[in-house]
């Protein structure tokens, strides 16, 4: 579920120089141009029933897709629409720690659901779950039901790119429900060697913790914005990504 941030209010502790607030979402194109034709690598945590995945698949032909999704409901209908051997499922949360955790699972339906959201959903809405608790979410979404937690295995960042070597990672797209700082805690080694990341972010609490555009900022100081959206930033690394080539974008 993406988040419908207030007007912004930023008041940044560092010198950052923040482009305007673009109201034309991120979209294929202007990603083929971020990462070039060629990109090889690109994990998408949060990954859900594969929907950006098939978008990644069709737009960068050559690259690899390591794809993050804990929800078991979530992972049965990804695996049912993502067949390309490019694609990896790995039914996992990213975290700042490794182990078993409580994941904060969701459900319910809009009120004005019609019979396809319905069908797609058999078991309810599963894409706000987190191993962060929800907070102003109940508020700012009440149809969406958090009824239980389920137990969920969760790796860092590091851990599992120490395991499955991916080398250079050209683009991770974290859709993570407020704990995108959980994977930065525990994804330094990866971060680094990785061009451009994908977050979202919220001026409000809506999870437990989670950070806002000040504090994700912080959190990454070898990064610097490319695009910033109303609820999420792209970001490049500014070691790997030479300020002349982002201009371009």
């Amino acid at each position: 579920m993406k988040f419908i941030a207030p007007p912004a209010r930023y008041t940044m502790s560092m010198s950052r120089n923040l482009p305007p607030v673009s109201q034309v979402p991120i979209n294929g194109a202007l990603l083929q141009r971020v990462l070039g034709a060629d990109a090889r690598v690109i994990l998408e945590i949060g990954a859900s029933h594969g929907m950006h995945t098939s978008l990644f698949l069709r737009d960068f032909p050559a690259a690899r897709i390591h794809a993050f999704e804990p929800d078991p409901r979530a992972a049965t209908a990804f695996r049912a629409n993502v067949r390309d051997r490019r694609a990896t499922l790995h039914e996992i949360a990213i975290g700042a720690t490794n182990g078993r955790a409580e994941f904060h699972a969701s459900t319910g339906l809009p009120p004005d659901a019609n019979d396809d959201l319905a069908r797609e959903y058999p078991k309810g809405w599963d894409q706000s779950g987190s191993l962060r608790a929800p907070t102003g979410h109940k508020e700012r979404w009440p149809w969406v039901r958090f009824p239980r937690t389920i137990k969920v295995e969760v790796r860092t960042l590091d851990t599992w790119s120490a395991k499955h070597e991916p080398g250079q990672i050209d683009f991770i797209w974290a859709d993570m429900q407020g704990a995108e700082g959980d994977m930065i805690a525990g994804g330094s080694a990866t971060l680094a060697r990785t061009r451009f990341l994908y977050a979202e972010y919220s001026d409000t609490e809506i999870y437990s913790g989670a950070p806002n555009l000040t504090q994700l900022l912080d959190l990454l100081p070898g990064f610097e914005v490319v695009r910033l959206y109303p609820d999420d930033v792209l970001l490049r690394n500014a070691t790997l990504v030479p300020e002349a080539a982002a201009a371009t974008l």
